[in-house]
């Protein structure tokens, strides 16, 4: 697999003041499933820059990426699928929540996101 992920260095800024300001899903999440390998044994980070985009969540050790869809994203599905594109072909795997997932159903984000990985780590 990727050793390195590329990436856009001019990001790094905005991701850094991405994660002093994150969205109450994105709290959420971080705080409650993701944060110190609480989600099994898998490290995460938040607003990960790669390639020209930056990722809401990464974990290097499965090249999994999860993005948290605010209502912003039901204009941009065009845009969101050719992310998603671009980010498959550096080998990184996108999974989608919308913030009502995460605000209102975070065990069943929860259900959904385990059986992602154990499907990733059945194909590796």
């Amino acid at each position: 697999g990727l050793a390195f992920v590329p990436y856009d260095k001019n990001l790094t800024a905005f991701a850094r003041e991405n994660r002093k300001h994150p969205t109450a899903a994105e709290s959420k999440l971080w705080y409650q499933l993701l944060r110190m390998r609480n989600l099994s044994t898998y490290k995460f980070i938040r607003q990960k820059p790669i390639a020209h985009y930056i990722v809401d969540f990464y974990c290097a050790e499965l090249h999994l990426a999860i993005e948290i869809d605010g209502d912003s994203h039901a204009e941009s599905l065009t845009y969101d699928a050719e992310r998603t594109k671009e980010l498959n072909k550096l080998g990184v795997k996108v999974v989608r929540y919308t913030n009502d997932d995460i605000l209102n159903n975070l065990q069943g984000v929860y259900v959904d996101l385990m059986r992602r990985i154990a499907m990733l780590k059945e194909t590796a």
